[in-house]
Protein backbone atom coordinates (compact mmCIF):
# COMPACT_ATOMS: atom_id res chain seq x y z
CA UNK A 1 0.00 0.00 0.00
CA UNK A 2 1.25 3.49 -0.89
CA UNK A 3 0.11 6.49 1.16
CA UNK A 4 0.85 10.19 0.81
CA UNK A 5 2.16 11.71 4.04
CA UNK A 6 0.64 15.05 4.96
CA UNK A 7 1.04 16.79 8.32
CA UNK A 8 0.52 20.32 9.57
CA UNK A 9 3.49 19.77 11.92
CA UNK A 10 5.85 20.36 8.96
CA UNK A 11 5.68 23.06 6.29
CA UNK A 12 3.35 22.45 3.39
CA UNK A 13 4.98 21.59 0.08
CA UNK A 14 5.99 24.73 -1.83
CA UNK A 15 5.71 23.02 -5.20
CA UNK A 16 4.11 20.09 -6.99
CA UNK A 17 5.23 17.40 -4.54
CA UNK A 18 4.24 15.76 -1.26
CA UNK A 19 5.86 16.04 2.17
CA UNK A 20 6.50 12.34 1.93
CA UNK A 21 5.28 8.88 1.00
CA UNK A 22 4.84 5.66 2.88
CA UNK A 23 5.18 2.55 0.74
CA UNK A 24 4.78 -0.65 2.72
CA UNK A 25 7.23 -0.34 5.61
CA UNK A 26 9.32 2.38 3.90
CA UNK A 27 8.97 6.11 4.55
CA UNK A 28 10.42 8.63 2.10
CA UNK A 29 10.49 12.29 3.09
CA UNK A 30 10.81 15.15 0.66
CA UNK A 31 13.62 17.56 1.38
CA UNK A 32 12.79 19.63 4.44
CA UNK A 33 14.01 23.16 4.95
CA UNK A 34 13.73 25.25 8.11
CA UNK A 35 10.36 26.86 7.53
CA UNK A 36 8.43 27.13 10.78
CA UNK A 37 5.12 25.42 9.92
CA UNK A 38 3.18 27.69 12.28
CA UNK A 39 4.53 31.05 11.11
CA UNK A 40 6.16 30.45 7.72
CA UNK A 41 9.31 32.13 9.04
CA UNK A 42 12.85 30.94 8.32
CA UNK A 43 15.43 31.42 11.09
CA UNK A 44 18.84 32.96 10.48
CA UNK A 45 22.09 31.00 10.64
CA UNK A 46 23.13 27.47 9.82
CA UNK A 47 22.59 26.07 13.32
CA UNK A 48 19.02 27.34 13.58
CA UNK A 49 18.23 26.25 10.04
CA UNK A 50 19.73 22.78 10.59
CA UNK A 51 17.61 22.50 13.74
CA UNK A 52 14.48 23.51 11.84
CA UNK A 53 15.21 21.09 8.99
CA UNK A 54 15.72 18.23 11.46
CA UNK A 55 12.49 19.02 13.29
CA UNK A 56 10.56 19.15 10.02
CA UNK A 57 12.03 15.82 8.87
CA UNK A 58 11.03 14.39 12.26
CA UNK A 59 7.45 15.61 11.86
CA UNK A 60 7.12 13.95 8.45
CA UNK A 61 8.65 10.75 9.81
CA UNK A 62 6.18 10.66 12.71
CA UNK A 63 3.29 11.25 10.31
CA UNK A 64 4.56 8.20 8.42
CA UNK A 65 4.72 6.09 11.62
CA UNK A 66 8.51 6.30 11.87
CA UNK A 67 11.09 8.20 13.89
CA UNK A 68 14.73 9.22 13.68
CA UNK A 69 15.73 5.78 14.98
CA UNK A 70 14.15 4.22 11.87
CA UNK A 71 16.12 6.32 9.36
CA UNK A 72 18.49 4.29 7.19
CA UNK A 73 19.61 6.99 4.71
CA UNK A 74 19.68 10.77 4.50
CA UNK A 75 20.69 13.19 1.81
CA UNK A 76 21.79 16.60 3.02
CA UNK A 77 22.23 19.69 0.91
CA UNK A 78 24.32 22.63 2.09
CA UNK A 79 24.62 26.02 0.47
CA UNK A 80 28.23 26.25 1.66
CA UNK A 81 30.56 23.42 2.74
CA UNK A 82 32.11 25.87 5.19
CA UNK A 83 28.96 25.16 7.26
CA UNK A 84 29.67 21.39 7.35
CA UNK A 85 30.93 21.23 10.96
CA UNK A 86 28.18 23.45 12.35
CA UNK A 87 25.55 21.48 10.42
CA UNK A 88 26.95 18.18 11.71
CA UNK A 89 26.85 19.39 15.31
CA UNK A 90 23.07 19.81 15.03
CA UNK A 91 22.45 16.80 12.76
CA UNK A 92 24.13 14.35 15.15
CA UNK A 93 21.71 15.31 17.95
CA UNK A 94 18.79 13.98 15.90
CA UNK A 95 20.22 11.19 13.75
CA UNK A 96 21.85 9.30 16.64
CA UNK A 97 21.64 5.95 14.86
CA UNK A 98 24.11 7.31 12.28
CA UNK A 99 22.25 6.38 9.09
CA UNK A 100 24.01 6.21 5.74
CA UNK A 101 24.32 9.74 4.37
CA UNK A 102 25.27 11.84 1.42
CA UNK A 103 26.05 15.52 1.98
CA UNK A 104 26.66 17.85 -0.92
CA UNK A 105 27.03 21.57 -1.51
CA UNK A 106 24.62 23.07 -4.01
CA UNK A 107 24.49 26.45 -5.67
CA UNK A 108 21.05 27.38 -4.34
CA UNK A 109 18.27 25.99 -2.17
CA UNK A 110 14.57 26.95 -2.04
CA UNK A 111 13.82 30.27 -0.37
CA UNK A 112 17.56 30.97 -0.06
CA UNK A 113 18.01 28.62 2.91
CA UNK A 114 21.38 27.26 3.98
CA UNK A 115 20.47 23.55 4.26
CA UNK A 116 17.90 20.91 3.37
CA UNK A 117 17.53 17.30 4.55
CA UNK A 118 15.63 14.33 3.12
CA UNK A 119 15.35 10.89 4.70
CA UNK A 120 14.43 7.29 4.04
CA UNK A 121 13.21 5.18 6.96
CA UNK A 122 11.99 1.66 7.60
CA UNK A 123 9.15 1.09 10.04
CA UNK A 124 8.85 -2.01 12.20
Amino acid sequence: MITIINTDKAPAAIGPYSQGYKAGNMVFTSGQIAIDPATGEIPDGIEAQAEGSCKNVGAVLVAGSAGFENVIKTTCFLHDMADFAAFNAVYEKYFVSKPARSCVAVKELPKGVLCEIEAIAVTE
